[in-house]
């Protein structure tokens, strides 16, 4: 007789991309919005959404079972879960959900090639990279609102790092200056320079213009690869690292290294590879995940180090952030 826990198991690895789709399909019919609005009935949302009312019936059946939306008295109601899929929440996720289900899917179809050939999923499923792909103005922003909505633990940055004697943040690779914004409304004293490609320069300036209007902000169009400003005593480089390989990452953070000033430090932002016999799973879906996305990798605190080691740097410290993310401060080797 087989073994039922483990046949349940299976099940439950093998169905899991169906509730992620089903979570796609929320987003993409704006069932959340909807509900908050009051059309909470099978019926009434089958209508919002020029929807079959069966088919919504199971799918809503579904997102209840899955925590997102709850039964109420006529119809349903928001779960905390579906909550963050209200298009006008406060760290709502539906750009990351409808980046997942779409772009995403598509790239973890390909995963047998990708772990075959070690080229990413997305290569193959799309025929072109995911930095050539988001070099388009509509799947860049498409990229960025996705990277937005997964970034909650920007907020704890600011706890785990002491800002106040520090003067110049320079946020390399810094997207639409999310992290960047958060430390400088938080801390009134500091300046800062966002680096990032010409396509986003505009996005980024727009934010950190309306977060914090002018004079304590630059936004600068340049590769990374080939400089970043110079003098800063705060480097930023969050979920950078792991889209590149150790030449690339080596070839950055050297210039990183020469343009930090004396008493600076590196903050690096991303998921760190749990060591053997440590059961935490999300880094090791996102190991994975970066395969099938960008040719990317997680890295364990060795791989680091190593990078580190080798750009004359040194980690100093770990901080643990939500959703398994860890802060690494690099300072240079005395």
């Amino acid at each position: 007789m087989p073994d039922q826990k483990a046949a349940r198991r299976i099940v439950d690895i093998m169905t899991g991309t169906w509730q992620a789709q089903a979570l796609y399909a929320a987003v993409t019919l704006g069932l959340a919005d909807h509900v908050e609005a009051g059309r909470s009935t099978d019926e009434a949302l089958a209508a919002a959404t020029r929807s079959d009312a069966d088919g919504i019936r199971r799918l809503m059946r579904l997102l209840t079972a899955m925590d997102v939306f709850e039964e109420a008295a006529g119809g349903y109601r928001l779960a905390p879960t579906g909550e963050l899929l209200r298009a006008d929440a406060p760290h709502a996720m539906g750009d990351l959900v409808r980046l997942y289900g779409e772009e995403f899917h598509r790239a973890w179809g390909a995963v047998v090639p990708a772990v075959r050939t070690g080229t990413s999923g997305f290569q193959h499923a799309f025929g072109t990279s995911l930095h050539t792909h988001l070099e388009a103005p509509e799947a860049g922003a498409k990229f960025q609102r996705a990277m937005n909505a997964g970034n909650v633990f920007f907020p704890e940055v600011l706890d785990a790092f002491d800002f106040s004697r520090r003067n110049l943040v320079v946020d390399v690779a810094g997207g639409s200056g999310l992290l960047l914004g958060t430390v400088l409304r938080a801390h009134p004293h500091l300046r800062g320079i966002l680096l990032e490609r010409p396509g986003m320069v505009p996005v980024a300036r727009a934010h950190l213009d309306a977060a914090l209007g002018a004079g304590r902000h630059e936004v600068r169009a340049g590769d990374a690869f080939t400089g970043v400003p110079a003098g800063g005593d705060v480097y930023l480089l969050s979920r950078v690292l792991q889209d590149w390989d150790d030449d690339r990452c080596l070839t950055l953070l050297r210039h990183i290294r020469g343009a930090l000033a004396p008493e600076g430090r590196l903050l690096v932002l991303e998921r760190v590879v749990p060591d053997a016999g440590e059961t935490v799973l999300l880094p090791l879906l996102y190991d994975l995940h970066l395969l099938m996305a960008a040719g990317g990798r997680e890295r364990d605190l060795a791989g680091y180090r190593a990078l580190f080691a080798a750009a004359d740097l040194e980690l100093a410290s770990v901080h643990t952030l939500a959703l398994e993310t860890s802060l690494l401060v690099a300072a240079a080797v005395r």
